[in-house]
């Protein structure tokens, strides 16, 4: 830490304390299950220690490992005449998956994918969350990396399906934007209408993603920075 910045972190803390009791505990190194690795090159933040722990918790630990969460043939839907299975564990490892997109934007497609079958979770659902449980096994270290000299401009990239919904025939989208060279930003959901083309389904998940960016912009805007 050079002098400027010992001094700044200094007012800081001094400033701080006037107001509210704490206490220092040195450099950032773990919150809320998230792990945080910091250099003079950037940070880097990961859930290493979560992935293994649910793994464990869902008896997925010892489990095959597989390169990819999904099969290029995955087409869930309601599987009515499957075989059902117990709700309440199913919800509980979504969950796990779900806070675990907190740092693995690689599984939140295929996570909010089988979220959708919550209500009345089958079979093939429950095989398709272990999919992804031993996905993980096979990659539990992997995580976010922001570069300390990454560039201070906004991108955004969208990807829809055309009506990937086996039920309601609905477009399934992602999207994500990069600060510089940095992931901040992703989502995948399902869109609000019926698109009738590719080429409707591909417009309204790059408006959505263009008013992500709009957001991030104006907030960029009011720490005073400019893009």
């Amino acid at each position: 830490m050079d002098v400027k910045s010992a001094f700044l972190n200094g007012f800081i803390e001094e400033e701080i304390s006037r107001e509210f009791e704490m206490s220092l505990m040195g450099e950032l190194q773990f919150f809320l299950r998230l792990q945080i690795k910091q250099g003079p090159k950037g940070t880097f933040v990961h859930q290493a220690k979560y992935t293994k722990d649910i793994l464990n918790k869902f008896e997925m630990g010892n489990s095959k490992p597989m390169m990819t969460p999904m099969s290029t043939n995955t087409a869930l839907d309601a599987d009515e005449d499957g075989e059902t299975v117990d709700q309440k564990e199913f919800r509980g490892m979504i969950g796990s998956l779900l806070y675990l997109t907190a740092t693995r934007p690689d599984i939140q497609f295929m996570v909010c994918l089988c979220a959708r079958y919550q209500a009345s979770p089958r079979t093939s659902h429950r095989q398709a969350v272990k999919r992804i449980f031993r996905y993980l096994k096979f990659t539990p270290e992997l995580g976010l990396w922001y570069s300390s000299g990454s560039s201070l401009s906004l991108r955004g990239f969208s990807d829809p399906n055309h009506a990937g919904c086996r039920i309601d025939r609905k477009s399934t989208f992602g999207i994500c934007q990069l600060l510089g060279t940095s992931l901040v930003s992703w989502s995948s959901r399902k869109q609000a209408n019926v698109a009738l083309s590719t080429t409707k389904a591909e417009y309204v998940a790059a408006a959505i993603c263009c008013s992500q960016l709009l957001w991030m912009k104006g907030t960029i805007s009011d720490f005073g920075l400019k893009l």
